[in-house]
């Protein structure tokens, strides 16, 4: 059956807006000419942003999927003495920004400032990212699968290898993406690690001499580097269905058993948590008690909180919604058409959020002038930059949803929306409050797009924390970093039970 006419309208709007900064780094990428645009390129600065990009991207997220990966297999498929625990710390390092993480360690050591230790505190800040939706899928694996495979003779990494992965790679695959194209956005962290690429290159051009054509230019890289990231894993996705209408077995697997090997994980365990929270939090401490230029003003502070709030509930909510349609489509729906929707909603977030501010200004300029320095265009950015993370969590949970039941219930006489309301969204409801966390996490730390879309006068934490750190206010800009962990504690501890459902 096909799509709605209405359902693929709607999803061409969503995607034509998420093209919207691709289309102004393009018209602004014009002005140079091919000789000029080519004659930047070949600048020995540029390869060397190149290179740092490229070894970050493949480093970062290979680190991310093995601690990720190892995490989740670990606390749902072996007798680790208090498994609950640690799935919360596995979970935990979403509720501390990236640039707060950086911080952290910057204000501990500066031997952090180099490759090693930008690989470090990317993959510190973004394995969750790769852990939940692995435990997820470890969940709702039918645990028959891996007895067959060990009644065959079979060891626990062989059936790992060649059963547990194949079965969850697309849980894996999804949240290695993510992590690819946070890592091609990632602006604060990096700055504050004195780590150069093509993001922190961005932000230097617009703030030095501001050059919109050659940074556009390099933004356009960035965009080059996510469409190699998406072929790569919808080549890796395939095209096999995985729904199913039963749950599967509903006993759990028997627990592979740890022996001497106990004390040895749960030493990596306690160095894992210790790297990605004791030393953030520690900083965090120290700097609140001794810092020289503390000094709270609670009235700021409760003004930036509750902004910041505001701000991630309505962009949580609001990327939630336009990710239904787009992954209706996707899953329901293939054909090209679909498929070039949903990859379209990617490509805006492999640039940084200064890029995309610029965009929507300028076009909200010339053509909407109402919509400029509004709320309205403010939640517009954050659905182009955050999009991904609802559609890969929507995706991951409407996948496994089987076509059948939707059959049935028309059958029955039901229309499309019936079947939508009564069969299909009810079925897919925590994969939908996993979105809207995992996007209101990311509206409550984003920096470079709110610094230009924000009403005038309008602060958030992420952004007072950014002013003060910057300034090397270490003691000024702790409390608000404070505050933005606060605030993410809700949505972490609700993407932890999520991804613990029973199936």
């Amino acid at each position: 059956m096909g799509a709605a006419p209405a359902l693929v309208l709607l999803g061409l709007a969503i995607a034509a807006l998420t093209l919207v900064p691709l289309g102004y780094v393009l018209w602004t990428t014009a002005d140079l000419g091919a000789g000029q645009a080519a004659d930047f390129l070949w600048r020995p600065r540029i390869g060397e942003l190149l290179w740092n990009t490229v070894r970050l991207l493949v480093a970062g997220v290979l680190l991310s999927v093995v601690v990720g990966v190892a995490g989740a297999w670990v606390i749902e498929r072996t007798d680790l003495p208090g498994r609950g625990w640690w799935h919360g710390l596995m979970c935990a390092p979403l509720a501390v920004p990236a640039f707060v993480n950086g911080w952290g360690w910057v204000s501990t050591t500066h031997a952090v400032q180099s490759f090693p230790g930008a690989v470090m505190v990317v993959a510190l800040s973004y394995f969750p990212l790769v852990y939940l939706p692995t435990v997820a899928a470890l969940r709702r694996l039918d645990p028959a699968v891996e007895e067959v495979a060990t009644a065959l003779g079979k060891g626990p990494w062989q059936v790992f290898l060649r059963v547990t992965l194949p079965a969850i790679s697309p849980a894996v695959l999804g949240g290695a993406l993510l992590v690819g194209l946070h890592l091609l956005a990632e602006y604060g962290a990096l700055q504050l690690l004195n780590y150069p690429t093509l993001t922190t290159a961005i932000l230097q051009q617009y703030a030095t001499v501001f050059n919109g054509p050659s940074a556009t230019l390099l933004a356009l890289v960035l965009v080059v580097f996510c469409l190699l990231l998406l072929g790569l894993e919808l080549l890796l996705r395939g095209r096999r269905q995985r729904a199913r209408v039963g749950a599967g077995a509903s006993r759990e697997i028997p627990p592979v058993r740890l022996g001497r090997r106990t004390p040895a994980v749960l030493l990596a365990l306690v160095l894992l948590t210790v790297w990605s929270l004791g030393v953030p939090v520690a900083a965090l401490v120290r700097w609140l008690v001794r810092g020289t230029s503390t000094g709270i003003d609670l009235g700021e502070l409760a003004g930036a909180g509750s902004n910041t709030l505001l701000f991630a509930v309505l962009g949580g909510l609001t990327a939630t919604a336009a990710a239904v349609p787009v992954v209706w489509l996707a899953v329901r729906h293939r054909s090209w058409i679909t498929t070039a929707i949903e990859r379209s909603v990617y490509t805006a977030s492999a640039m940084p959020g200064i890029v995309i501010a610029l965009a929507l200004v300028t076009v909200s300029i010339r053509v909407v002038p109402s919509l400029y320095q509004t709320l309205a265009l403010l939640i517009a950015g954050y659905l182009i930059l955050f999009l991904p993370r609802a559609v890969v969590s929507v995706r991951s949970t409407f996948e496994l949803v089987p076509p059948g039941l939707e059959e049935v219930a028309r059958s029955l006489g039901c229309s499309g929306p019936e079947v939508a309301r009564r069969v299909t969204l009810p079925l897919v409801v925590p994969g939908l409050a996993a979105a809207a966390s995992l996007v209101a996490l990311a509206v409550s730390t984003e920096l470079t797009a709110t610094l230009l879309l924000a009403p005038i006068g309008t602060d958030t934490l992420a952004t007072k924390f950014w002013s003060d750190a910057s300034s090397v206010e270490y003691g000024a800009a702790a409390p608000y970093a404070l505050a933005l962990i606060v605030l993410s504690v809700p949505s972490t501890w609700l993407l932890a039970r999520l991804s613990t459902r029973s199936r």
